[in-house]
Order: structure tokens, then C-alpha cells, then sequence
């Protein structure tokens, strides 16, 4: 048994590397969350059999070779330590450095972003990313010099049967690794706060565990066909003609004002720091819906969940699956076949994520990225500066047209890195988000000024929320504003139906008076038949269920319940909090929706 004493060494050390690895998690993101050093002791322990699986799966390999008494045994394993000490640090340093941004672990929805590189470079400094990259190197070959060191160059196991002494810690291994399996990433919740929870797990299981994947109409299944359709009846299929008109016609121009994270932490009407003065003096003097919530958490899904009326997923991005492109609704397609010229304005390149692409395959018969301004300075890391932009949007739709015009403006200051041309707040973030809207104040106040603005429906929505000050946990990350304004809209007013996202492309088009029934999850919340209003919102791991009965927030990962709160009642956070009849309703809807949603999917692609 003495050549496999090194096994029990390398054990001891990637214990100890990702017990090392969720105190730099958590330190790093301190920003993020307030904790207690008891608190990183409970994380450290509710991590741990995770740590244990991974740890006994990556020796499975060396325990073999020692079982079996292979001669110069360092010399074979150097190479295995390298890849598997690459593939373990670098997990290590993507989940920490990329939770900064996205809120939630390093799982298989990551790679659909890692294929296009110019989304990461223009989000942070090149001395950011090498930084990062180099500590995630340095660190792998560090722990592999180890592994190499803790090493014997040969191996004495004699090559006889099981029952040798020597053979047990590759028996443990081995049964660690059949267990593995039955290991799931919620075994690691433990606490109220889903940061801790995210802290507990381990990230390379929970990497790894997302790859476990079934075929969409087999994901997320938790009741079968005819219960989900019985379910699913009345949620979505909202009939009934419009009994609320906000338009004085039936054809105004249309410019959808796409703005780049614009959720309520930066409205000051919905509770957020007063960086939007300007949409704060432009809502009274338009149609302000005050309970709209974005479908998703990032803009690809967010375009399709607004072009397309369609639900957005946790873990599926349609823009990059232009099999399904032809199959969806498009408010674009539908507008140009009721005599509208289409159009889409994008002050950068259209390459990340396929976006002109999808723009082009969903109807948009013109589109604008920065080669069509020549004269504009590309002064961003992203493109043209928002002031800059507006200022070329309101010269473009002052033009005279021969048919209504549907324009999209989509914002880009305000996105990491924060950098503009503007000093107004001391916040990085909260002075790029004054700057936008200053922009969108700018665009207005320049439209006003021309005869365009007398038959102008102006949209200002926002793409997704921002986590400022914001997790997953919160449903106020998914809350944001809307506002129709323009000489087209009727009256001022303030509106309190919840609706989602994917509700606009139906509502808008009833109140032009065309048709919708080809949006299927796209309601028209001024519909006679929409009696049942809420929204639903997925997040990469979860989804929020929100009726007049309250808000359930319900993790897929871990197939635990995150939040709870019935309306009117205190609020209830963590994988424990008991759930009330309402919320267990609730829940119930938002796994039928989630379930039919995948089917559906399913359905598309296979056409």
C-alpha cells in the first residue's frame, strides 16, 4: 500500500485547492453580498461533498495506474496533470471572475457566449482579461508542479488481484465515482441568500452537471403531457377584441427606443438612484406602464423575447439557432405586410451573436450598424456613443418616407466598461446610465421639433435588468420602465397591468388593429380577454412566477423554491422557506409554462 500513499496526498490537495478556490470566490465578490466568517465556514461544509466527487473522479485515472503497478508512473501521469489542472483552475477563476457579471454559476450556457469572443473584449479593459487569464494559467501550472512533486517516479503495486491492501484507495475512488451521479448541485443550498448558495457549490461539478442535458421536450418535465396541457390552457391564449385604445391612429410611425439595461435600479419612479431625469419628465407626458417586466437577463434573448413575442429560456438563446429563426412570429415581418418600411439602428457591429443575421431573418429590410455613419466617431468600446447616435436617429427619421416607418434604436453606453463621455455621477455605472438617458432626452427633444413627431408612437423599453444592487433573488431586477410618448398617443396616462416583455409585439399590434394570432406567447393585455395577468421571467438557472397573488422565484439547478412572498406578507428567502397554497400554485404555473415552453421549442425545431 506504501506507492499509493501519494493518492491520499493529491486527494488532500485539490480538497484544499477548492476550499482555496470558494474563499477567493467569495472574497472577490464580496461587493456582492455581506457575509460572516461563520457563514464562509457553512459554505466550505455544504461544498465539500461536492469537492469530495470531483476530487475522486480527477484521481480515478492516477489510481488506476497505480493499481495496475504501472512502471514510471510520473512520467505517464505529467501530461494528465497538466490538462486536469488547466481544466480545474481555470473552471476555478471563470466562475469566480465571470460571476462579477452574470449572477450565477459557470454552467453549459456560458459556451453559447464564449463563440463569440467581441461580446467579453468589449465589455472589459485588455488588461482586465489578461489579468485574469494569466492568473488562471499561472495557477494551473502551479497545481500540476504539485501533483508532479507528490508524485513517486515509479510505482511497487505489485499486479495481482483486488483483495491486495494497496487496492483500496482506488476502490474508493471508483465507488465515489459511481455515486457522483446521484450528486446533485442543490445538495449545496443551505442558505437564505442565493449567493451563499452559489458560493457552496463546487465549480467544476456544477459546470460539468449542466452538460447532463436531455432533448428539449425532455427537459424540465415535472408532470406528464395531458396535466401540463390542462394547465397551460388559459395562460396564454388571450382572445377578445381591444377595449382600451391609447393611439389617435391606426398607423403612426413607430421607433422602438431599445435601452441597454435600463432596469428599475436606475429609474427613480420604480425606486432606483435618479440618474433618469429625463424619462422621469417625459413620463407624464406619455402612456407609463408601471408593472412590465423583461422576459430574460441578456439582449439576445431579450430581442427575440421583443421582435418575436416569444418566451426566453434558461438555458437556450434562440438568436444562435437559426433553424428556428424562420418559424418565429416577427413584429417586423408582420408590420412590413400592413405597408410599414422596417428598420433597425445599431450603432456597432452587428457580429455578436449572430445578431444581423437574426434581424435580417426575422424581417427587418434595413439595418443600420456604425459602417452606415461614417461621419460618427466610433469612440466607445461597443460603437458610437448614445448622444452621438441620437443625434443621427433623429436625422434619419426626419426624412421623408413613403410608407409609416418602424425604426428600432438600440442603445449601447450603458454596458460595461462604463466609459462616456460624461461626468454627472460619481458611480461609474450610474453616470453611464445618466448618460443614456441624456441621450434619449436629446433624441426627443430634437423630435419634437419636426413635423415627424404629430403621428409619432415613441417606445422607450429596456432590454434586461441591471444586477446593481441586484441577484437573481430579487424580483426587482426583472422590473423595469415602459413608456409610449409621441403626438400619435392620446392621452397621458399611467397604466398597472402586469405584462411582459413578450407582450408588446400583441399589444402594440392591437392597438393598430392587426391581427396576432401567430404570436402564441405574446398576449394583448388590453384584450377583453386577459383576465388572468402575470409575468414569467427565467434566469440561466431559474424562472420568476409573479401574479396579483404574490412572487415565486424557483431554482432549476437545484430544484429548489429561492423566494416567496405572497402579496401583502412578508417576504421568505432560501431553500427551506415554507411555501404557502398560493405560492404552491404559483410554482405550479411557472413549471407548466417552463415545461410547455421546451415542448414547444421542440416542436419548432423539428418542423
Amino acid at each position: 500500500m506504501q506507492s499509493n500513499h501519494f493518492l491520499y496526498r493529491l486527494f488532500y490537495l485539490l480538497l484544499g485547492t477548492f476550499l482555496i478556490g470558494r474563499v477567493i470566490f467569495m472574497l472577490y465578490n464580496i461587493a456582492f453580498c455581506d457575509y460572516t466568517f461563520w457563514q464562509v465556514v457553512q459554505c466550505c461544509w455544504y461544498g465539500f461533498w461536492q469537492d469530495i466527487v470531483v476530487t475522486s473522479l480527477s484521481l480515478a485515472i492516477p489510481g488506476l495506474l497505480a493499481l495496475l503497478g504501472v512502471r514510471r508512473l510520473r512520467r505517464w501521469l505529467t501530461p494528465y496533470y497538466f490538462l486536469m489542472s488547466f481544466v480545474l483552475v481555470v473552471l476555478i477563476t471563470a466562475d469566480t471572475v465571470m460571476y462579477e457579471y452574470w449572477h450565477f454559476n459557470l454552467n453549459a450556457v456560458i459556451l453559447s457566449y464564449a463563440a463569440y469572443p467581441e461580446g467579453a473584449t468589449s465589455s472589459v479593459p485588455l488588461y482586465y482579461l489578461v489579468s485574469r487569464i494569466g492568473c488562471g494559467i499561472l495557477g494551473s501550472i502551479a497545481l500540476a508542479l504539485l501533483c508532479i512533486r507528490l508524485t513517486p517516479k515509479t510505482s511497487q503495486q505489485p499486479r495481482r488481484s483486488l483483495r491486495q491492501p494497496g487496492s483500496l484507495p482506488f476502490c474508493v475512488f471508483f465507488c465515489f465515482c459511481l455515486i457522483a451521479s446521484q450528486v446533485e448541485v442543490g445538495t449545496a443550498y443551505w442558505s437564505p441568500r442565493l449567493f451563499l448558495n452559489h458560493s457552496a457549490v463546487n465549480p467544476v461539478y456544477g459546470f460539468f452537471s449542466s452538460f447532463h442535458t436531455r432533448p428539449y421536450h425532455e427537459r424540465y418535465v415535472s408532470m406528464d403531457d395531458a396535466a401540463c396541457a390542462a394547465r397551460f390552457r388559459g395562460l396564454y391564449d388571450v382572445g377578445g377584441e381591444t377595449i382600451d385604445s391609447l393611439l389617435r391612429t391606426r398607423r403612426p410611425d413607430i421607433l422602438i427606443v431599445l435601452m441597454e439595461s435600463f432596469g428599475s435600479p436606475f429609474v427613480e419612479s420604480l425606486g432606483g438612484a435618479p440618474v433618469d431625469a429625463n424619462l422621469e419628465r417625459l413620463i407624464p407626458e406619455g402612456v407609463y406602464w408601471e408593472q412590465y417586466y423583461s422576459n430574460s437577463f441578456r439582449t439576445d434573448r431579450a430581442i427575440v423575447s421583443t421582435f418575436s413575442g416569444w418566451i426566453s429560456y434558461p438555458d437556450v438563446g434562440l438568436m444562435t439557432h437559426p433553424e428556428v429563426h424562420d418559424s418565429l412570429p416577427s413584429l417586423a415581418r408582420t408590420l412590413a405586410a400592413a405597408g410599414y418600411s422596417t428598420e433597425y439602428l445599431y450603432h456597432g457591429p452587428m457580429t455578436n451573436m449572430g445578431f444581423g443575421a437574426f434581424l435580417s431573418d426575422i424581417g427587418f429590410q434595413h439595418l443600420y450598424d456604425h459602417t452606415a455613419f461614417p461621419d460618427v466617431p466610433f469612440d466607445s468600446p461597443w460603437g458610437v456613443h448614445d448622444r452621438e447616435a441620437a443625434e443621427e436617429v433623429a436625422t434619419l427619421l426626419a426624412k421623408p418616407a413613403p410608407h409609416p416607418r418602424f425604426m428600432v434604436w438600440q442603445t449601447i453606453s450603458s454596458h460595461e466598461p462604463w466609459e462616456v463621455p460624461w461626468q454627472q455621477f460619481d458611480d461609474p455605472v450610474e453616470n453611464a446610465f445618466s448618460y443614456t438617458d441624456a441621450a434619449l432626452g436629446d433624441l426627443v427633444d430634437s423630435l419634437k421639433q419636426t413635423p415627424v413627431w404629430d403621428n409619432l408612437l415613441l417606445i422607450v423599453i429596456p432590454d434586461h435588468g441591471h444586477h446593481h444592487h441586484q441577484s437573481y433573488e430579487d424580483e426587482a431586477y426583472f422590473h423595469a420602465p415602459m413608456l409610449w410618448i409621441g403626438g400619435a398617443v392620446r392621452q397621458p396616462r399611467r397604466i398597472p397591468v402586469l405584462m411582459n416583455q413578450s407582450d408588446l409585439a400583441a399589444t402594440l399590434l392591437g392597438q393598430l388593429g392587426i391581427a396576432h394570432a401567430d404570436f402564441p406567447w405574446s398576449r394583448n393585455v388590453l384584450a377583453s380577454g386577459y383576465r388572468y395577468p402575470f409575468v414569467y421571467c427565467a434566469f440561466p438557472s431559474g424562472f420568476l412566477f409573479r401574479d396579483a397573488t404574490g412572487s415565486t422565484i424557483y431554482d432549476t439547478s437545484a430544484d429548489r423554491l429561492i423566494f416567496q412572498q405572497d402579496a401583502r406578507s412578508s417576504a421568505h428567502y432560501g431553500p427551506d422557506a415554507p411555501s404557502s397554497i398560493l405560492g404552491r400554485l404559483r410554482l405550479e404555473h411557472g413549471k407548466t409554462i417552463l415545461q410547455t415552453s421546451y415542448d414547444r421549442l421542440w416542436t419548432n425545431m423539428h418542423r
